[in-house]
């Protein structure tokens, strides 16, 4: 009675209130209930969601010189190092269909973006320890602002590289429409991997220092610098890549080509809605254990 007067005496009704039940009972022993929960707090983040990528992306340029110029400074460096070592014959690079400058540039960029994505869930529970440890909140708005953020920071790199590869005699045609969707399953891809990988990187920082590592060495296996393969191991080991088609896909869409794996890269983009949905029951299971940890 003492609560209900308390609530009462700040001029809110009762029956306005949600009610939520905390039982001991593991929701994933109730699979309708945990869904229902899962997109009843996704629907709840959505305000606090775009107001945390807000104040990420302004703060990931403020104090920054060259501002949003850093989105393409590494694949340009990248892009010089490697067509200098192709032309100095220290690397034997493929013919590729397009200039291989314009390759590079735009593999090294498509990368970046999915690198950001893998990254992106443990950055956003790691920078919020504190805010996860204090306040009772929707988890899935840490989620759903790094998609945001990531989601803008692609953006403006395509808005870089389209007219970067002008520059370069590489130009789109109508197939440039459907480079949203490409870069989309990227995103979706990498998000997946990261979410899966962030309730282990938030116990364990080793992880996260392996992150950029593997996607690294995943790279070189992936038709970013090098063209594909046509025989030999290192054909097999691209094709088995899921990567090759989504890299594939995009490069083609953006260069005025239609894409040589359009099944595969079906697949996989439908793969990983799947990988996405584990992902989150995932994350939403252990963040309770998680936030205890980090309080104690």
């Amino acid at each position: 009675m003492k609560v209900r007067e308390a609530i009462n005496a700040t001029g809110v009704e009762v029956s306005e209130l949600p009610l939520r039940v905390y039982t001991p009972e593991a929701l994933i022993r109730s699979p309708r209930l945990l869904f229902a929960d899962m997109m009843k707090d996704l629907l709840r983040s959505r305000e606090l969601a775009w107001r945390l990528a807000i104040r990420d992306v302004k703060s990931q340029y403020r104090g920054s010189l060259l501002g949003y110029f850093w989105a393409f400074i590494t694949p340009l460096v990248s892009t010089a190092v490697w067509v200098f070592l192709s032309s100095a014959g220290v690397v034997h690079v493929a013919t590729t269909e397009i200039p291989y400058p314009a390759y590079v540039f735009s593999g090294t960029m498509l990368w970046q973006i999915f690198t950001e994505a893998v990254g992106s869930p443990l950055a956003q529970i790691s920078a919020s320890r504190s805010m996860l440890a204090k306040l009772n909140f929707p988890r899935e708005s840490l989620i759903l602002s790094g998609v945001f953020k990531v989601a803008f920071n692609a953006l403006v790199k395509v808005l870089i590289l389209v007219p970067a590869l002008g520059l370069m005699g590489v130009y789109p045609d109508g197939h440039v429409v459907l480079l949203p969707l490409a870069v989309g399953a990227l995103i979706l891809v990498g998000f997946s991997l990261g979410l899966i990988i962030a309730p282990l990187g938030t116990l364990y920082s080793d992880v996260g220092k392996f992150i950029p590592l593997a996607t690294q060495l995943l790279m070189y296996l992936t038709p970013v610098v090098f063209a594909m393969p046509t025989s030999g191991t290192m054909a097999r080991l691209f094709e088995a890549n899921p990567m090759t088609p989504l890299l594939l896909t995009a490069r083609a869409w953006m260069t005025g080509a239609e894409s040589p794996m359009m099944a595969h890269f079906m697949a996989v983009a439908g793969g990983a809605c799947v990988l996405l949905f584990f992902g989150w029951v995932l994350y939403r299971i252990t963040m309770p254990v998680l936030i205890e940890r980090m309080s104690s």
